[in-house]
């Protein structure tokens, strides 16, 4: 693949400058679950073992963005971040993912990325996994919340038996998608190991949970409700919309896939088609359910001016196999240390392809610095609007670099965030870790390091020359440490991380602890 070519630059922007004054591109973001960066073939060419070719042609027909972080190295976060445009540790959820009966993370009142586009010109859908809280209706109006908003610690195989009971299915669910600017929903609450397992559309069950199933955790479900056909049941609905859809106006589209987080399930069709195990196959499946949206938007003769971005709400877990994976010789971080919940880069280091026909180049190649919540600053720059003081806090927009233009970022860098709440900050080359270890599930975790009685309190990377973050400078460097620490405090302080007027983060500011467990400061 090659960088962007200059001469063609003058023709894209001439592409941009006419949205202003003609209808919109179809916007469609296809989010993988658990996806790593080495799991996408062309990303991945020396150690990747798992044929991608629908992916893998998005990117030749489009562009890699090689340097595309995740807000988050789980999953709640992550959403909220795309969705908001906002870092999720400026509200209450400081750690970990809610579950699939938490209460809403987003207030209707807040800007989010459908808002924006509904409120301009347009129509609005999901389909797929929210994991962002819904207010679920009971029979007898009382809800217990989970433990300071967050998952709920239910064990394997165990559920509250009054679930079953005291949902209405029946009743409106309220707080999620259709709440918060999405003109229609298809999809379910949470993962997939997360219950209840019953269909939603719009704000009401398709069905009722009065079957106990367990897909990891046991929970309510619908009596036809199986993990085995969500994968294909999206696929359709995705295909059905683009297909049948009428408007004059552009169609945004949020597509979050279940995939190819566990339960790791891949359909009969796919079982055995990667070789190297069941989470290749489902990876196979993934992909597959990407070229039929490429196929269909084809096929209605909309492809050209659609903007169609594919990437993942982290990097891919340990449930994968790494172990029979790379005994095949599949790396699914590539050469990125950690994995999904880890403050390496394996962790929130993710694929972020985007394809736009009538303006991205085929086959360039974007090294910028880029985050998942710059999505709605590139909605409104994309609608030349400017985006209200307490909206997209976090947000920059990337809409220059499809063209090849430099970005024009105000922020000085990107904060990381893991499972367990631990703060990494990324400037350029370098880039702090407020853990001893991973921060997250991989080997050496804080307690693992907490262990050791030499080890530095903190990590500091070069990533230019150690993008495999193995060699510490934290104490060689104390200058860049100051630095970089100086600006992490003002960039969560200040409510904001671009430049705006300072805002006020959910909870306050002490509350945010940057240093945890065995690096307290």
């Amino acid at each position: 693949m090659k960088k962007y070519i200059p001469s063609v630059l003058a023709i894209c922007l001439g592409v941009l400058s006419s949205f202003a004054e003609a209808s919109g591109p179809n916007i469609v973001y296809i989010l993988a679950d658990d996806m790593g960066y080495g799991d996408v073939q062309c990303l991945n060419p020396a150690r990747g073992k798992i044929a991608t070719p629908h992916m893998d042609q998005v990117a030749a027909e489009g562009m890699i963005f090689t340097d595309a972080h995740t807000t988050s190295s789980v999953c709640t976060p992550t959403r909220y971040g795309i969705m908001t445009g906002r870092y999720n540790w400026r509200t209450t959820l400081q750690w970990h993912v809610l579950d699939g009966y938490g209460l809403p993370l987003i207030p209707t009142d807040r800007m989010t990325v459908p808002s924006l586009l509904g409120d301009n010109g347009y129509t609005t859908a999901m389909i797929g996994k929210w994991h962002l809280g819904l207010d679920i209706p009971t029979l007898d109006g009382v809800r217990a919340e989970p433990a300071n908003g967050l998952r709920q610690k239910m064990g394997k195989g165990s559920f509250p038996p009054e679930e079953l009971s005291n949902i209405d299915w029946k009743g409106t669910i309220q707080g999620g998608p259709v709440d918060l600017g999405f003109d229609s929903w298809f999809g379910i609450t949470a993962s997939l190991d997360f219950p209840p397992y019953v269909w939603i559309r719009d704000r009401n069950w398709v069905g009722e949970g009065d079957h106990a199933k367990a897909f990891a955790r046991s929970g309510p479900a619908s009596e036809d409700f199986e993990a085995i056909d969500v994968l294909d049941k999206l696929a359709a609905e995705s295909v059905e919309y683009i297909s049948n859809y009428q408007s004059e106006k552009p169609f945004f589209m949020y597509i979050p896939l279940p995939s190819p987080h566990t339960p790791i399930v891949p359909s009969e069709k796919w079982q055995g088609k990667s070789g190297i195990g069941r989470y290749g196959d489902y990876m196979m499946q993934t992909d597959d359910l990407v070229g039929q949206v490429v196929k269909t938007l084809k096929a209605k003769g909309v492809s050209e001016n659609t903007l169609l971005i594919v990437t993942s709400d982290n990097g891919c877990s340990k449930a994968a196999n790494f172990k029979q994976l790379e005994s095949h010789g599949h790396f699914a971080s590539a050469q990125y240390r950690g994995s999904k919940a880890d403050l390496w880069d394996g962790g929130h280091r993710v694929p972020f392809l985007v394809k736009w026909p009538q303006v991205i180049q085929p086959g360039s190649i974007c090294d910028e610095l880029i985050c998942q919540t710059d999505l709605l600053a590139t909605c409104a720059e994309l609608l030349g609007k400017q985006l209200p003081a307490n909206a997209g806090e976090d947000s920059e927009s990337i809409l220059p670099l499809f063209t090849g233009k430099p970005a024009k970022f105000s922020r000085k860098g990107l904060i990381h965030h893991s499972v367990s709440g631990h703060f990494s900050y990324r400037q350029g080359k370098w880039k702090l870790l407020l853990a001893k270890g991973s921060g997250g599930w991989s080997a050496p975790t804080e307690k693992d390091m907490s262990k050791v009685a030499d080890a530095a309190e903190a990590q500091l990377y070069n990533l230019e020359e150690d993008p495999g973050e193995q060699n510490n400078l934290y104490r060689k460097k104390p200058e860049v440490v100051e630095a970089l620490m100086a600006q992490l405090k003002e960039d969560v302080g200040n409510g904001r991380s671009t430049t705006g007027v300072k805002q006020q983060n959910d909870i306050p500011v002490d509350q945010i602890k940057l240093w945890k467990g065995n690096v307290a400061k």
